[in-house]
């Protein structure tokens, strides 16, 4: 008998299911014809973002670059790629780098010294570091 009781409720329970969805179906289509609504008044707001201020990634000039130079856009990221490593690791030997109408990156070192916590005033001892600097070149100010 204790079998017969289980079976019992197994075939009960999807039926429950079955009911729960049939009740969550029409709130699930007011949220669906909702949604676009709220969707649609959110796109053009993105659209005049981006077009406010456009990314331009690695990707995008490699495609732009594949196009011009009628090569495959996979050969073109991966050579932009290894642009990027070289310059990292000419950096890291602390090499400059001039790109001729672009300008110049260098590694510069900062000294240590001692700055204040802005919560507490509080002096504090920062460490010396490395950062990346970037001149822009003649060429690139004017365009701009």
């Amino acid at each position: 008998m204790a079998k017969a009781a289980t079976k019992t409720t197994t075939k009960k329970a999807p039926a429950k299911k079955a009911a729960a969805a049939k009740s969550a179906a029409p709130r699930a289509a007011a949220k669906a014809a909702k949604a676009p609504a709220r969707g649609a008044a959110k796109k053009p707001a993105k659209a005049s973002a981006e077009k406010a201020s456009p990314i331009l990634t690695l990707r995008n000039i490699a495609e732009r670059l594949s196009e011009t130079h009628e090569m495959p856009k996979r050969q073109a990221n991966e050579m932009l790629t290894q642009v990027v490593e070289l310059i990292a690791r000419s950096l890291k030997k602390g090499e400059k780098i001039r790109l001729t109408g672009l300008g110049i990156l260098q590694v510069r070192k900062r000294a240590a010294r001692t700055g204040r916590n802005p919560q507490t005033g509080e002096p504090i001892k920062i460490k010396a570091s490395k950062k990346i600097a970037f001149r822009p070149a003649k060429e690139l100010k004017e365009a701009i």
